[in-house]
Parts: structure tokens; C-alpha cells; sequence
């Protein structure tokens, strides 16, 4: 179909709109990685950075270097994976049984959940309750207070609504019990929704800092955020380094080289995993929140 000079016109304005859009949100991203890999001494000009100035590994060196990063690390990675599997397993084993229209007072349970939405305990009161359960300095106190989150428990009841009843029903006719139509029937046929939600579940432990504040207390078990955020606070070289090995750098790096160097270790990760999970992302939650 030929198409008229205003729709080229706002085909391509639309085009480079979307183009220069990208470029505003990739830019920041980039920026930081051309400064990490750039000479320290002449990056601290700043401007745009496009390309490194004087390409060096130095900040990235002494960020492998640091005493605190591997266990970091280890340990968010640990939170990362036992964390949304906890989600998960619980997400969809109350997720099920809610979205069967046979099971009593399953409106008055979903009502309740949705009220966490809008109301919650609060900061002291969930210090406390992980304090009396023992959890505190553990790595079960940064999955068991938010082992459900409400939000995606409703995205995937939704999603099981969607799946077909008789798939159920044959399964029950043949005797199988109700847990092994959820992990043999229903999560076969659920893999874009469990992929979206387990996206949600693992960004979100990736990315958050705050509760390991509230509830970490030693070095060894804390994790890489409050480990970024205490280097984008201010903090000296000599802390991330160790003071063994300060004195070897000094006047080869700055603070602010090994801060951006820091950002990309801890980003890098999630821009890695994101492209594999993207389409079930994006397929998972219009299923799940448009088909109830």
C-alpha cells in the first residue's frame, strides 16, 4: 500500500523520536562504562565520554582487587537464586488454589492479599517479627518477609484462570493429586508467566539494599548493593582496598573511576539475563493481568 507524505512524515518522526529516546536512556549506561575504562587522571575533565580517554583496567583492577566484592557477590548471588526460587514455589502453590472456582472462600483470601497492597506493618513492626523468628544477620531475612509479593500472586492466579479446565479435570478423573496437577499439568503450560514473574522476583532481589541495612550486621554476610551504595556514598579507596594494598594505588585511580567501575559490576548481570527473558516478560504480563 503507497503511502501518503504525511504518513512517511510521521512515520519517520516517529521513528527518530523512539531513536533519540533510546539514546537518552542508553547513554547513561554507556557513559559510565567509557569513564570506568578511561585514564583516570583524564576522565576527571568530564564531559560527554563517547569513547575512553586513555583506556586502562586500573579501576576495575583495584574494584577485583577489593576485600569486600567477592563475598558481596557470593552472596548476592546466593539471594538471587534461592530467593526466587522461594518465590516462586510459594507464589504458585497459592496461586493455584485460587484460581480454581471450586475452592471456598477463595474471594474473601484474594480480597485479603489485595489489602497488603495498600496497607502494610510497617518498618518496626517487620524489624521485630524477623528479630522474635530468629532471622536477623541471615540470609533468610532478606527472602522469608517478602517471599509473596501480592502483586504477582494475582498476575499468576490470573494466568492459571486462563489455562483451560479440562486439563485439570482429566488429570483429577485419572487420580492424580492436586500437587502434581500444579508441577505436571499446570506449570508445563505456564513457562511465559513463571519466566515474567521470576524476572520480577530477580530483579527486585538484585536491586534492593534497603532490608540488608535493616537486618545484616556483619561484613561477611552483606551483599553487593549496600557494598555499591557505601562506595557511591562517599566512602575512600582505603575502605574498598584494604589498607594493605591503598598505598600501591595512590595517584593512579580516582574515587570516581572505581565508583563507575563498581556500577557496571553491579548492573552487569541483570543486562545480561534481561535479552534471554525479555519476550516472556512482556508476554507473561499481558496474558497474566489481561485474562482472568
Amino acid at each position: 500500500m503507497k503511502q501518503s507524505f504525511g504518513e512517511k512524515a510521521g512515520y519517520w518522526t516517529l521513528n527518530g523520536l523512539l531513536l533519540l529516546l533510546s539514546l537518552c536512556t542508553l547513554y547513561p549506561f554507556w557513559h559510565v562504562l567509557m569513564y570506568a575504562l578511561s585514564d583516570p587522571k583524564l576522565s576527571m575533565g568530564g564531559g560527554i565520554f563517547l569513547l575512553p580517554r586513555g583506556f586502562s583496567f586500573m579501576s576495575f583492577q583495584i574494584l577485583l582487587d577489593s576485600k569486600g566484592i567477592y563475598t558481596a557477590y557470593w552472596n548476592s548471588i546466593v539471594r538471587l537464586f534461592l530467593g526466587t526460587f522461594v518465590n516462586l514455589l510459594f507464589t504458585m502453590m497459592l496461586a493455584y488454589p485460587l484460581s480454581l472456582r471450586r475452592f471456598m472462600g477463595r474471594n474473601t483470601i484474594t480480597l485479603m492479599i489485595f489489602f497488603t497492597m495498600l496497607f502494610s506493618g510497617g518498618m518496626i513492626p517487620t524489624y521485630l517479627l524477623v528479630k522474635q523468628l530468629g532471622l536477623l544477620d541471615s540470609i533468610w531475612a532478606l527472602i522469608i518477609p517478602g517471599a509473596i509479593s501480592a502483586w504477582n500472586l494475582l498476575i499468576m492466579k490470573n494466568y492459571f484462570q486462563s489455562i483451560p479446565a479440562e486439563l485439570e479435570e482429566s488429570a483429577s478423573i485419572d487420580g492424580a493429586s492436586p500437587s502434581r496437577v500444579l508441577f505436571t499439568i499446570i506449570l508445563p503450560v505456564s513457562m511465559p508467566v513463571i519466566a515474567a514473574i521470576a524476572l520480577f522476583y530477580g530483579v527486585a532481589h538484585w536491586n534492593n539494599y534497603f532490608d540488608a541495612i535493616l537486618y545484616i550486621n556483619t561484613q561477611s554476610n552483606q551483599v553487593l548493593q549496600v557494598f555499591l551504595r557505601t562506595m557511591l556514598n562517599g566512602s575512600s579507596l582505603q575502605q574498598v582496598q584494604g589498607a594493605d594494598n591503598f598505598a600501591t594505588h595512590i595517584g593512579m585511580v580516582t574515587e570516581e573511576s572505581v565508583k563507575m567501575a563498581t556500577v557496571i559490576a553491579s548492573v552487569l548481570p541483570m543486562l545480561l539475563i534481561y535479552p534471554f527473558l525479555q519476550k516472556y516478560y512482556v508476554k507473561g504480563v499481558l496474558i497474566g493481568s489481561v485474562k482472568g
